[in-house]
């Protein structure tokens, strides 16, 4: 049967600042709410919006936290843990770049980094089950991914190695999620080693199919890389457990594809846009959710080169809501039925 897409919501990571509205979970929340949302998607890893180490220690602080959110208007969908995820697998090419994830204390110390990423990890699980959720979202992390271009050549094996060590890293953390009831959505995301069906079938065989192992379904990075993410639902849809909203355009000329020639964003012939700005086929992909029985939260995740972070979240909880679909329990031809009739069927068919 069919479900019922819940949203609209909002992940509060692109928003959160030093500044009112966006600088604390009370007024972010309620700003979000007067614009329509009904959801949002914490990032456990802003210090200015939520307290991951005490949410995980105490049922009091959750307690709080669900009672602002309450409050405003909005529920909590997920917890992300992005970054923290992230530094859970980082090759020594990235190390400099992902030290900024992590506090100082860990910096320059690639094995410390990784501890305090998978402590962070199995934190969100505990402090997700405080809030009564059961999903969170995040990323892979990276091992392989600076070698994705088969030039040089690849020495045998490193591909294989690269998802084995993932798998080592990943499964323990699962382990942990299993106990709390917890599943964690990947978001495939080129820079990730998980960037696209392929890959993401690598690990979660790497992990032997491990029941926490989901997937957060973001199309604009599938349409970045020229995918069919229409399909990407038909095939993996039973283990899609969140969902990015998120918009992108991919505009090939005669000087730049998809690798965009080391462009700065505005520059790129893909791009990622505000929603309805780009070439994303949500009324598409809302209908194979639906037709699928996908029935959790639709999450605005803004990221756009041209369009103010404002603006895009003012215009993206109507787009949402129009997208949403209320799923009939009814056939459209049901006037022109009538009650079944055994006799009537056989005679139909020439069988009586």
């Amino acid at each position: 049967m069919p479900g019922m897409i819940k949203g609209p919501a909002l992940f509060l990571a692109q928003f959160a600042g030093d500044d009112a509205p966006f600088n604390s979970l009370e007024n972010i929340t309620k700003w979000a709410a007067g614009l329509g949302y009904k959801g949002v998607q914490i990032p456990s890893f802003d210090a200015r919006l939520f307290d991951l180490d005490k949410a995980a220690d105490s049922q009091t602080y959750c307690d709080e936290v669900k009672g602002i959110c309450a409050d405003a208007g909005v529920q909590i969908t997920e917890l992300s843990t992005h970054l923290q995820g992230q530094l859970v697998a980082v090759n020594p090419a990235y190390d400099a770049a992902f030290d900024a994830f992590a506090p100082a204390s860990v910096h320059g110390n690639p094995k410390a980094r990784q501890a305090w990423a998978v402590d962070q990890v199995k934190k969100a699980a505990v402090a997700s089950r405080r809030l009564g959720l059961d999903t969170t979202v995040s990323f892979t992390g990276s091992l392989a991914f600076p070698f994705l271009y088969p030039w040089p050549q690849r020495p045998e094996g490193l591909i294989d190695e690269a998802f084995a060590e993932l798998a080592r890293r990943w499964v323990p953390i699962f382990d942990h999620y299993e106990e709390n009831g917890v599943d964690i959505g990947f978001e495939i995301h080129p820079g990730e080693d998980v960037f696209d069906g392929a890959s993401w079938e690598m690990f979660l065989d790497a992990c032997k199919g491990h029941n926490r192992c989901r997937i957060n379904y973001d199309p604009s990075h599938f349409l970045l890389q020229c995918m069919d993410y229409l399909q990407f639902i038909d095939i993996y849809h039973e283990r899609i457990c969140a969902f990015h909203v998120k918009d992108a355009e991919f505009n090939p000329d005669g000087r730049q594809g998809v690798y965009s020639g080391y462009q700065p964003w505005l520059g790129r012939a893909g791009r990622f846009r505000s929603l309805g700005d780009g070439q994303v086929d949500f009324g598409g992909i809302f209908s194979r959710l639906a037709t699928h029985g996908y029935d959790s939260w639709a999450v605005l995740e803004w990221e756009c080169c041209l369009k103010s972070p404002q603006q895009g979240a003012a215009e993206g909880a109507p787009f949402i809501e129009q997208h949403i679909i209320e799923v009939t329990d009814k056939a459209f031809d049901d006037f022109a039925g009538g009650q079944t009739d055994m006799d009537a069927i056989r005679k139909m068919l020439g069988t009586a």
